[in-house]
């Protein structure tokens, strides 16, 4: 207000208490028209700055309760709108009388306050979606001030019943309780809405692109936990594991094992309407391939399970390193879990099992998220899993997350989430550590191996290696990609054997840039030498030597498995050395780079990156260390 306004009341001698009653009360029009005109001078100079008009549009009740005003109004508010210009709508104060608490005539929404005012034009604009904007996050479910206090993200009418509302601030004549009782009309006449913190930068664009901000009305009936309390859940559960002695660890971990086998005419029953479904979509090759269950598949994870469950006694606890430091103190590095994992995997419901109990083993909470093509397995899967970590009290330390768009609002919660391990294709683990801007990510992006043939190969070892890492598992990520030969092969029966054999054994080839020179007639040239198939397929490249083949995997591969076939010890040991992979073998196949056939049991992931693990990950792979020292004061 001017200070010649203030030097005029207390020029009247009025206490500073006399003031500011006055400007609360009695000059609140005054006010209003000192007000208006500067807030739309504010207006305008923020908005020229991007280049955009604004035009101010001056409303009184009246407006809205006469057809003819309120036709009048919502024309010029859209011909605004139609010539891009923004209009700044208030209610006229400086001449409306005070707003009333009961004017809601017929079920329509009387004009109070700015947010009754918000919601009448939306709903008379046909609005796709209302913006109310307070000081504080959205709705809580408690007083913001409450330690356990959440926002509620979504917000149904029948939450209404759930929610305390303070007193108003003495600034406008509104408050949240008039927020939410204008946002459930505007939502019941057609228009969303969306109450948030309009003091946060960007705000408006995070709403608009879909980023779970402030609390969005909706009708639809929100069955799921939040996804903020499974975290949560997930953390204490976490520490309750831990809190177990060793065997009953892995007492759970076997009690899933035998629940799978006695379970199985269930288990597939249930897979079959999760195969039906990706048949009516579509699904074909390796996607359908991981999708499928059968006994020797949930017998073989049974078994991975139990090997699981023996190795993990010593995992938590562990003494790495004690040290005497003086007379009167001890200090031991010892192993404890990372905390809370979460794993995203992709049309693979026998994951869920394995990543489940290797969490179980290193005590970490877990939270997951499925590929919707195997919803039905996964939902029985995941119950199984439930009921025995419930024998223990620990049901809440494992999570199914339901929906897609929860991925986006976890990966926030680095307050809770520990570890982030993408499983699936490279596009899904490439997004995942796009977004993860707090959470570290432990993954691969691709799956590109090689399998090179030296010229001291074996003959008979090189085909049934080949035809192995190729054929054995196509979808898998440890299946060869591209099969390097030594250009002395080229012309000899060991070349077109070895290409007989995939041939025979159905595998698709594509021939790389130098294979194509030596050929007239040959197969397709491969569109790219650093290509995954996942499939029934594979690229032949040529190289000069052992060198050669090390400096194409180099540029070309993913840094994941590589393998060398050869009866020479000193070319297989430099290749072993040279070769920079997180798994890199001589004379066997590429599909031993797995958690099971390493003797890991399962693992909850591959990791091609170098820091804290690398190479199939097992339980290891999920602890970290922390320093306990004693002393005597």
């Amino acid at each position: 207000m001017s200070m010649s306004m203030r030097e005029t009341i207390s020029g009247n001698y009025n206490t500073k208490e006399d003031i500011k009653t006055l400007m609360k009360s009695s000059f609140k029009k005054p006010n209003a028209a000192v007000g208006q005109s500067g807030l739309q001078a504010l207006y305008e100079t923020m908005f020229r700055n991007y280049g955009i008009l604004v035009g101010q549009v001056l409303v009184t009740k009246p407006d809205f309760y006469n057809d003819n005003t309120r036709q009048q109004l919502f024309t010029t508010i859209n011909e605004l709108l139609q010539l891009n210009i923004i209009p700044i709508i208030n209610t006229n104060d400086a001449v409306s009388p005070p707003p009333q608490k009961d004017e809601d005539p017929e079920g329509v929404l009387g004009i109070k306050d700015n947010d009754s005012l918000a919601a009448r034009v939306a709903v008379e604009t046909r609005a796709d979606l209302a913006i109310l904007m307070s000081d504080v996050d959205g709705i809580y479910d408690r007083s913001p001030s409450h330690e356990d206090a959440r926002v509620m993200h979504n917000f149904n009418p029948v939450d209404l019943a759930k929610v305390e509302f303070g007193e108003k601030s003495d600034a406008g004549t509104g408050g949240m309780e008039s927020k939410v009782r204008s946002a459930l009309w505007a939502l019941e006449n057609g228009s969303s809405v969306v109450i948030c913190n309009g003091m946060k930068y960007n705000t408006i664009r995070k709403i608009m692109r879909g980023d779970k901000v402030g609390s969005f009305f909706t009708k639809a009936e929100v069955d799921a936990m939040p996804v903020e309390v499974l975290a949560k859940n997930a953390r204490s559960g976490s520490r309750r594991l831990q809190a177990l002695a060793p065997e009953a660890r892995a007492k759970i971990i076997n009690k899933i094992a035998d629940s799978l086998i006695s379970r199985q005419d269930e288990i597939m029953s249930v897979n079959e309407l999760d195969l039906r479904q990706a048949r009516l979509d579509g699904v074909v090759g390796a996607m359908y391939s991981r999708l499928a269950f059968s006994p020797q598949k949930i017998q073989a994870l049974a078994t991975g399970l139990k090997q699981i469950a023996a190795t993990s006694y010593q995992n938590v606890g562990k003494v790495v390193r004690r040290t005497k430091v003086s007379d009167t103190m001890d200090l031991v590095q010892r192993t404890v879990p990372i905390g809370v994992l979460m794993v995203i995997f992709e049309s693979r419901p026998d994951a869920l099992p394995q990543v489940a109990s290797l969490a179980i083993a290193s005590a970490n909470g877990l939270l997951m998220k499925g590929g919707k093509e195997a919803t039905n397995s996964n939902n029985l899967l995941m119950n199984i899993v439930k009921e025995a970590l419930s024998e223990y009290g620990c049901a809440d330390a494992i999570s199914m997350v339901s929906k897609r768009e929860a991925i986006g609002d976890l990966l926030k919660m680095d307050q809770y989430i520990d570890l982030v391990i993408p499983r699936g294709s490279g596009e899904l683990v490439k997004s995942i550590k796009e977004q993860s801007k707090m959470i570290p990510v432990l993954g691969h992006a691709e799956g590109v191996c090689h399998v090179y043939v030296d010229k001291y190969a074996d003959l008979e070892k090189a085909r049934a290696i080949v035809k192995d890492s190729k054929t054995d598992y196509p979808a898998a990520c440890n299946a060869m990609e591209t099969l390097l030969v030594h250009e002395d092969l080229l012309k000899t029966p060991v070349f077109d054997k070895i290409c007989s054999t995939l041939k025979e054994s159905g595998v698709a080839i594509f021939s790389g840039p130098t294979l194509a020179k030596h050929l007239t007639f040959g197969p397709p040239q491969a569109h790219s030498l650093k290509h995954e198939y996942g499939d029934m397929a594979c690229t032949i490249e040529i190289v000069k030597d052992m060198y050669d083949a090390i400096d194409h995997i180099h540029k070309f591969g993913s840094s994941h498995t590589d393998v060398i076939v050869t009866d020479n010890e000193e070319n297989a040991q430099i290749f072993l050395e040279s070769v920079d992979s997180a798994c890199v073998f001589a004379n066997c196949s590429s599909r031993m780079a797995d958690g099971y056939r390493l003797g890991l049991g399962a693992e909850v992931g591959i990791s091609t990156g170098r820091i804290h693990a690398r190479g199939p990950v097992g339980v290891e792979g999920l602890l970290t260390t922390k320093w306990v020292l004693n002393g005597d004061g």
